[in-house]
């Protein structure tokens, strides 16, 4: 009766949480984002800071440099859409003789006229929010909330990595003395799962880029580059990314006129780069440093969205991968560290990308 009444205790927990964490999100967000960031430059700030750098001036360098790779995606896409901008009137008569030939594939497949589908069209928009004004209202609301959550980022970046042995100490000093050198070892690797994803996440990225850029110029892509950087940007969404990635790619071919060929040639791209990132980039890049099993990276992902949007989606794996390890090192926690992992194997893995990686080690 006790075990049970341990694990309702549990569940209430976690349901008490989940609860709190969907109420106060505008406010979490930023922080989670800024928190799980950081653990990214720690070791570069250490690093910084053994070359007699202060700890001040070094955290500057690592948000510097932050904000120089999220300026140079940002230049590569602007620069790119430029190029798209061009054409921008082709691909309007383009999208528009599309709508055309499904409003005549509508009209004789299932009896719906021109008219009508204006009406549904029409009453849609009326049931969405009303009118361009408040669409246009809205966007700018959501841009600004954008610039002031990317500020906000930013400096709980800078204030965590400023602050990360102050910040250290009070979480040891919530443990009974006995327990501290465990809730160190904790603390530890918690920080190195974050940082270690992220940075096999980066690197992966970057050759999805080259991979990308290279089968979508094959296929004659208009504005290669910019697709290419695209999909490798939203691949920091696990699952959804790549599939939105792509087919923004394939609504793009037709509205700039383009073939079957090309149609082909885009999916035939996606395929052969999903195979090489799902069976060698990310065994041998990013690795197991998140020891979960597909259900719960499924699932957290789902949760994510749920209670945090997109931002959620993006912290999923990171803060399930460092509750598992905060459920590992506690006694009463443990069968639900069990439960998140993978199931273990005592079969010796001999793969190629086994022997790849020793050849590194």
């Amino acid at each position: 009766m006790d075990k049970l009444q341990r694990s309702i205790y549990v569940l209430l927990f976690f349901f008490l949480s989940f609860a709190g964490l969907y109420f106060s999100a505008e406010f979490l967000i930023p922080v989670a984002l800024a928190a799980v960031f950081s653990m990214l430059f720690i070791r570069l700030c250490n690093w910084l800071e053994q070359h007699r750098i202060k700890r001040g001036l070094a955290s500057l360098i690592c948000i510097l440099l932050f904000v120089s790779a999220i300026g140079l995606i940002v230049f590569l896409l602007s620069w790119q859409l430029s190029g798209l901008a061009e054409n921008l009137d082709a691909m309007k008569e383009r999208l528009t003789s599309l709508l055309s030939n499904l409003q005549n594939w509508l009209k004789e497949q299932v009896g719906i006229s021109a008219v009508q589908q204006k009406k549904i069209v029409e009453e849609q928009s009326k049931g969405a929010g009303g009118g361009a004004g408040s669409m246009l209202a809205s966007f700018a609301g959501g841009i600004m909330g954008i610039l002031v959550n990317t500020v906000l980022v930013l400096v709980y970046m800078f204030l965590f990595l400023l602050y990360r042995s102050h910040i250290k100490k009070f979480i040891l000093k919530l443990v009974p003395g006995g327990e501290k050198t465990e809730a160190d070892h904790v603390v530890h690797k918690a920080g190195k799962v974050a940082q270690q994803y992220l940075s096999g996440l980066a690197a992966m990225i970057a050759v999805l880029w080259v991979m990308y850029g290279i089968g979508f110029s094959l296929v004659g892509v208009e504005s290669a580059i910019f697709f290419a950087v695209l999909c490798g940007i939203l691949e920091i969404i696990p699952f959804v990314g790549n599939l939105t990635g792509t087919s923004i790619t394939v609504l793009a071919v037709l509205a700039q006129g383009g073939d079957s060929k090309m149609l082909i040639g885009v999916l035939v791209t996606y395929m052969l780069v999903q195979f090489i990132q799902t069976y060698i980039l990310e065994p041998l890049i990013v690795g197991e440093q998140v020891n979960i099993n597909p259900l719960f990276t499924i699932l957290v992902i789902v949760l994510g969205e749920m209670v945090w949007g997109i931002a959620g989606m993006i912290l999923a794996i990171p803060l399930l991968g460092i509750v598992k390890i905060i459920c590992d090192h506690v006694p009463e926690l443990q069968a639900y560290g069990f439960l998140i992992g993978p199931e273990k194997k005592s079969i010796k893995k001999t793969g190629v990308i086994d022997k790849i990686k020793g050849l590194f080690s």
